[in-house]
């Protein structure tokens, strides 16, 4: 059983580039055949642009601002083609989204969730989701989607609260 460990197993080395993410989930919908749409677009732009996990109503709030007539079901249908597709993932905890670090591949990737800064860093370490997977069908369970979120505390909001 092969699995896929990415190089980068932590925040500082996923740099955020929205622009890049952009470009990389454009260039795979056209690889793909996908339709991007003008608004699918901007949802997608909106999101990458955050830095933390974005809600669904504070992209509505976004779109209003710049074009007054946005209403729910246009966005979570933009968001239901991005999460389809794989570029951004949903963090059901907390009922938000993040860009994917790898938007032309599809995986199921743990997140480290901040309680205290609202940070999400996605851990690129495939091992665990195999793993999951693995137990699942040791026991006959037939799993169709893995959603493993670990909330506490980041290592800057730790070191934050021991200084202060």
């Amino acid at each position: 059983m092969s699995t896929t460990v990415h190089p980068a197993h932590d925040a500082h080395l996923h740099r955020h580039d929205a622009g890049a993410f952009v470009a990389a989930v454009e260039a795979a919908c056209a690889t793909r055949g996908l339709r991007l749409t003008p608004l699918r677009l901007r949802v997608l732009e909106l999101v990458a642009a955050e830095a933390k996990p974005v809600k669904a109503y504070d992209l509505l709030d976004r779109l209003r601002g710049e074009q007054g007539s946005a209403a729910p079901p246009t966005v979570y249908r933009a968001l239901d083609f991005l999460l389809e597709h794989g570029f951004i993932h949903k963090l059901e905890s907390i009922n938000a989204f993040v860009g994917c670090h790898h938007p032309d591949e599809a995986h199921q990737v743990p997140f480290l969730i901040c309680d205290v800064c609202a940070s999400a860093v996605e851990l690129c370490d495939e091992r665990v989701a195999t793993l999951l997977g693995g137990q699942a069908r040791e026991r006959g369970f037939v799993p169709r989607a893995q959603t493993l979120e670990v909330h506490g505390v980041c290592a800057a909001c730790a070191a934050a609260a021991r200084t202060s």
